[in-house]
C-alpha cells in the first residue's frame, strides 16, 4: 500500500473540503490510505499527489467519480430515524394538502445515498394518498454526489437486512423477491423518484421552484461549522415559506445564525 505523507494528505483534504464540503481531520489519513491505497497501486502511482493530478486531468469525470465513491460512506437503510417519517406523514403532509393549491408537492432527498430515504418517502406518499394520488404530482427529487451510488439507487434492489424494519404490508405491496433472494422495488415506486447528481457545495441549486420539504440528513456531520452554516443558508433559500427541513439526529444547526425556526429535534421550518 502506498504511504501518504502528512503534507500531501493535508493538500488532498483541503481540496476535498473546498470542492465537496467533506472535512477530513489529520487522524483520517489512515482511513484515506486504506480506501485509496489499492487504486494507487493498480494505477502504479507512487504518491497521492500523482493520483490527484490524474483525477483532475481526466476530462470525462469518471476518475473523480470513482475517487468520491471510494472516500465517502454510503450507509443507510429504510425508515432510518423513523420519527422523521412519522412526522412527515402525520403533520407535514396534512399541512401541505391544505396549502399547496396547484397539487405539485416538491420534496427533495439530498445526499440520498443508495435510495432508501427517497423510496421510503415514496412508499409513504403512495399509502397516504391512495386513490387520490393521481391528482397530485408527488415525484421526489433525490440527489447525491456519487454517480456510482445513484446508479445502484435507480436499480432499486436491496438485501433482506436493508428492509428488515419495514412493515410487512409495505414489503408485500412494494417489493418482489429476485432469484438471488434480494428484494426489488416495484416499478410503480421506482418511478416516483428522480435521481440526479448534485454537489451540495454548489453556490446555487438548479431548481426552478422552491421545495416544500427537504431531507438533508447525516451529511453535515462531515462538514465543519462554517460549511454547515453556508449550506443551511442555501437550503433555506431553496425552501418554500412554511416548508420543512429534516437533518440527522446526530447533527445540529447554529440557532444564532440560521433563519429556520426550530420545530423539534432535527426538524426545522421556514416561517
Amino acid at each position: 500500500m502506498v504511504d501518504i505523507n502528512k503534507k500531501e494528505f493535508r493538500q488532498f483534504a483541503d481540496y476535498i473540503k473546498a470542492n465537496f464540503g467533506i472535512y477530513f481531520k489529520d487522524e483520517k489519513k489512515t482511513l484515506i490510505e486504506g480506501r485509496l491505497g489499492h487504486k494507487l497501486a493498480t494505477l502504479n502511482f507512487a504518491s497521492l499527489t500523482e493520483y490527484m493530478n490524474y483525477v483532475r486531468a481526466d476530462k470525462t469525470g469518471q476518475a473523480m467519480a470513482d475517487m468520491l465513491d471510494r472516500i465517502t460512506t454510503n450507509h443507510t437503510f429504510f425508515l432510518r430515524e423513523p420519527e422523521h417519517f412519522y412526522y412527515f406523514r402525520d403533520v407535514v403532509l396534512p399541512y401541505l394538502i391544505q396549502t399547496v393549491k396547484d397539487r405539485d408537492l416538491r420534496i427533495w432527498s439530498a445526499a440520498c445515498s443508495s435510495g432508501e430515504e427517497p423510496y421510503t418517502l415514496a412508499m409513504i406518499l403512495d399509502e397516504y394518498f391512495g386513490a387520490e394520488k393521481a391528482g397530485w404530482d408527488t415525484k421526489i427529487l433525490a440527489t447525491d454526489l456519487s454517480q456510482g451510488i445513484l446508479t445502484a439507487a435507480r436499480a432499486g434492489i436491496y438485501s433482506k437486512d436493508k428492509i428488515v424494519d419495514l412493515p410487512e404490508s409495505w414489503k408485500r405491496r412494494n417489493f418482489r423477491t429476485t432469484e438471488d433472494d434480494r428484494y426489488l422495488l416495484t416499478e410503480k415506486i421506482r418511478n416516483e423518484v428522480i435521481f440526479s447528481k448534485l454537489n451540495l457545495m454548489d453556490e446555487t441549486f438548479p431548481f426552478k421552484r422552491k421545495m416544500h420539504v427537504i431531507f438533508c440528513r447525516n451529511v453535515m456531520i462531515y462538514f465543519d461549522n462554517d460549511t454547515k452554516d453556508r449550506l443551511a443558508e442555501r437550503l433555506y433559500d431553496a425552501t418554500e415559506p412554511g416548508g420543512f427541513l429534516f437533518i440527522g439526529h446526530s447533527e445540529s444547526l447554529n440557532r444564532e445564525k440560521m433563519r429556520y425556526r426550530y420545530v423539534m429535534p432535527a426538524v426545522y421550518r421556514k416561517e
